[in-house]
């Protein structure tokens, strides 16, 4: 294992419960699972790949999926397992780098649906993001679908305005902002080593694929830079939210105010 991809496992083995806890009633999670609901139906195989603590796995599970969850840290499998058992949900959870997923799941055990929502954030080289891909791609039904998630660098001017404008006089955030202000991608030390695309760079980098196009939409869609505010109103209010969200979240002119971005594709 590269000195990166440790740094990666370890920070994540750290971070189990607040990452489970991280996305529970936000939009990023609320809208993903719309799209999901889309295409995703009762008895289809479900590869998650950086599935996490498995949040999507065990609401995929409970959805009557049956799921396989893949992920780099060994702390993250063992929860997801813990957390689909307490919820009575059938659950496979496997460790590993999703660069080598094919072969470490029988490239002969086909999946409906792939998704790649995590690898895409931390592997900083190209060629490796290609492997990745290439490795889901592989363990996908012809016909099926893959779900791969994108931090946006944009997305990341977001979090910083939202959460800590503060630490933009730190001469250390020069690193992210210089390649921001150019249009250019991110790849280094984040909140751990991470990989952020400029938006435009997302199609580009996916047409090498045997894909065909169905969505590029912003996860958290237009709800982002306010979403404390959103999320603290009344029900109703909250609902309206989404549901304008929910329609707005192809425009490409408000793909920017997304934290996080997810290319759908057909495997052709």
């Amino acid at each position: 294992m590269d000195e990166t991809t440790k740094i990666i496992r370890d920070f994540y083995d750290s971070q189990v419960e607040f990452e489970w806890n991280r996305i529970a009633g936000r939009p990023e999670f609320l809208l993903t699972c719309r799209m999901f609901d889309r295409y995703i139906k009762a008895g289809d195989k479900v590869l998650d790949i950086g599935g996490g603590p498995g949040r999507y796995s065990c609401y995929l599970s409970g959805k009557g999926c049956e799921v396989t969850l893949f992920d780099l840290s060994p702390e993250n499998v063992k929860f997801a397992k813990e957390k689909a058992a307490e919820q009575n949900l059938p659950l496979k959870a496997v460790c590993g780098d999703a660069r080598m997923a094919d072969k470490i799941i029988n490239e002969n055990d086909k999946f409906d649906h792939v998704l790649l929502m995590g690898p895409m954030y931390h592997l900083l080289e190209e060629s490796d993001r290609i492997t990745a891909v290439n490795a889901a791609l592989n363990l996908l039904k012809p016909g099926g679908l893959i779900y791969i998630s994108f931090i946006s660098m944009n997305g990341g001017l977001v979090f910083l305005s939202r959460e800590c404008p503060e630490l933009i006089i730190l001469p250390d955030e020069e690193r992210f902002l210089t390649p921001l202000v150019a249009g250019e991608n991110y790849a280094g030390a984040a909140f751990t080593q991470a990989f952020f695309i400029n938006q435009n760079e997302i199609l580009p980098f996916m047409s090498q694929f045997c894909l065909e196009k169905l969505h590029v939409f912003g996860q958290e869609s237009i709800l982002a830079p306010n979403e404390r505010n959103i999320m603290g109103q009344s029900p109703e209010v909250v609902a309206f939210w989404l549901d304008l969200a929910e329609k707005m979240w192809e425009k490409e002119e408000y793909l920017s105010w997304s934290e996080h971005l997810m290319y759908v594709g057909r495997k052709n």
